[in-house]
């Protein structure tokens, strides 16, 4: 019996292998061969190499494809190439491609399965209309002020250091930064992760994000493809430790605030008016019919996933704007200059309003987005039949069914040389005013595209700018022995990270206002 049993499971085995490896010759797409496909899938699997190198090398060896078919993780992904096919599905037809795959449910991770990035079909819409309002720029303004005081505390911290040059490990250094701002403007705590470098809130932030590893990819491939199993085994994406910590924060915050009448400019205050129905779009929309009850897990949920986007993703990207600075000592030159011009026209003190009209910070902040966006691949999920219909020479009508999974290769359309001429340089004046104008739409998406673009990128690149003009007000950012120059990027982790740090030296300069 144990024979046939053990003879069967191989069989199915093998059947599943078999449909995978030749899912999309069969429906006459573009394909891996099933020896290529398979060093793909294992590529990914054992992080052998960077995620978003391995889809820089698919960009190119299908150039001449509009679209490409992969395995990644056991799942058949038709990688999207071409700009106008991305805007198609990710806009015109968003109807019949709303929802992300759902990499975590509700079954095995029963907060975090509540995020506003995991919800699926109406129960998304309804959780992003109640939530936009809590982004928007009004918002982002009544928040600077907590802003500016997280990031007086880094520049105190750096100056304490002394008058000459200090070497720091950005990394270590901005994500402390990032863990304050998040406990501040989102949590409502008051943490200050230079003077007391393991509070709690820093500690359950680094358990919480630290996904490297070759077990947890593991445990995360178990977890996606097979949430039963992972249930069963135990798996989470997140410990029961750091989900209690998050869901005792929020709701001991709202009781609080309840019970005392206590109103602060923050995330939770603001979660806390949606659950109520009291805020409101600054452009008036049609979102009632969306509107949700928000349970205390479902604002832990909004507010641990924002946790999670700021304490990497935004850390990232002010380490690669520092790196990239260092090593253009030009282009830090001309945006120190545009600080110092900024100063003199608000008298010496930085306003959210002098901020957002600086044209070569947002330069800056562009093409690190262009070279070192926070996601290599975005994805949809096909909710209704919906044909590709063919428009080059060779090309024949494809048919998605529901459930094919659409894969859109954010950094390597941003490294395509069609599109970004010289890619692997850093060159802020690809969005200057003329060139911003030709860059082809479809083919610039560090923060998504459509209606399930980033939520909240106005509060990344707030404090990415803020903490950006503070440092440059007061230091110069340069190479030292310890900077990897070019950037090696670390295969072992799912976002963006180099193999050596982030190091640098940061030295105090002189400024004449």
């Amino acid at each position: 019996m144990f024979t046939i049993l053990l003879l069967t499971f191989f069989c199915a085995l093998l059947y599943y292998l078999v449909k995978i490896t030749f899912y999309w010759q069969n429906r006459g797409v573009s394909h891996c061969g099933a020896l290529e496909l398979w060093k793909t899938f294992f590529k990914f699997l054992l992080q052998l190499k960077p995620e978003c190198q391995v889809l820089v090398d698919l960009q190119n060896r299908y150039r001449d494809d509009r679209y490409v078919g992969i395995n990644m993780f056991l799942m058949n992904i038709i990688l999207i190439k071409d700009p106008a096919l991305i805007k198609e599905i990710t806009i015109k037809e968003f109807d019949s491609f709303v929802n992300h795959h759902p990499f975590l449910s509700e079954e095995t991770e029963p907060l975090f399965g509540k995020a506003l990035l995991l919800l699926q079909g109406d129960r998304w819409k309804g959780m992003r209309a109640t939530l936009s309002p809590s982004f928007t720029s009004s918002k982002m303004r009544g928040m600077f002020k907590l802003f500016d005081e997280c990031t007086e505390q880094l520049i105190e911290y750096l100056q304490e250091k002394g008058s000459s040059r200090t070497d720091v490990d950005l990394k270590d250094l901005l994500t402390r930064f990032a863990n304050d701002i998040i406990a501040s403007a989102a949590f409502g705590l008051s943490c200050n992760s230079f003077k007391d470098p393991e509070n709690q809130f820093y500690l359950m932030g680094k358990e919480a994000t630290d996904l490297s590893g070759f077990w947890k990819n593991l445990a995360f491939v178990i977890i996606t493809l097979f949430p039963r199993i992972a249930k069963f085994l135990g798996l989470t994406f997140t410990s029961p430790r750091v989900n209690a910590f998050f869901r005792n924060l929020v709701k001991s915050t709202i009781e609080m605030r309840e019970k005392n009448g206590i109103i602060r400019p923050d995330m939770i205050h603001l979660l806390m008016e949606a659950r109520k129905g009291q805020l409101k779009h600054e452009i008036e929309t049609d979102t009632k019919a969306w509107k949700v009850e928000l349970t205390d897990d479902d604002l832990t949920a909004q507010a641990l996933i924002f946790f999670f986007a700021g304490f990497e993703s935004v850390s990232n990207l002010m380490c690669f704007t520092a790196h990239e600075l260092a090593v253009n000592r030009e282009v830090q030159t001309r945006l120190q200059e545009e600080i110092d011009n900024t100063l003199r026209q608000c008298n010496g003190t930085i306003t959210y309003e002098s901020l957002l009209k600086m044209k070569y910070l947002d330069m800056v902040l562009s093409e690190t987005l262009r070279m070192w966006p926070s996601i290599a691949l975005s994805d949809r999920i096909c909710t209704k039949p919906y044909t590709i219909e063919p428009i080059r020479s060779g090309e024949k009508p494809i048919l998605l069914q529901k459930g094919d999974i659409v894969g859109i290769p954010i950094f390597s359309m941003h490294r395509d040389p069609q599109f970004y001429p010289d890619p692997d340089r850093y060159d802020p004046e690809r969005f200057n005013d003329e060139n911003k104008s030709k860059i082809e739409p479809g083919t610039y998406i560090p923060f998504g595209i459509g209606p399930r673009s980033c939520i909240g990128n106005r509060f990344g690149l707030l404090e990415a700018k803020l903490l950006l003009f503070k440092l440059l007000q007061h230091f110069n950012i340069v190479v030292i022995s310890q900077t990897q120059v070019p950037i090696k990027l670390k295969p072992s982790t799912f976002s963006l990270t180099v193999e050596k740090g982030f190091w640098v030296g940061l030295e105090p300069r002189s400024r004449i206002l």
